[in-house]
């Protein structure tokens, strides 16, 4: 499988949005007690890294339905 995209699929469709999910990440790594820290974190355990993800999905799902349900 080939990525077709030349930046990576890494990459924001929005740059200015990555110092925004950064944020986002660090609010939610501190509210589930994770230490994570500037640059590399390989230190984290497989659940850590998860549960930053996971709840970071969640949280975002739950804004998604709260902005349709108002009709905004």
């Amino acid at each position: 499988m080939t990525n077709q995209n030349s930046t990576g699929s890494n990459s924001m469709a929005v740059p200015e949005a990555k110092a925004a999910m950064n944020r986002f990440k660090e609010e939610v790594a501190s509210e589930l007690g994770v230490p994570l820290k500037d640059g590399y974190n390989g230190d984290l355990t497989s659940r850590q890294a998860g549960s930053i993800g996971g709840e970071m999905v969640k949280k975002m799902i739950m804004k998604q339905e709260q902005q349709m349900s108002s009709g905004q």
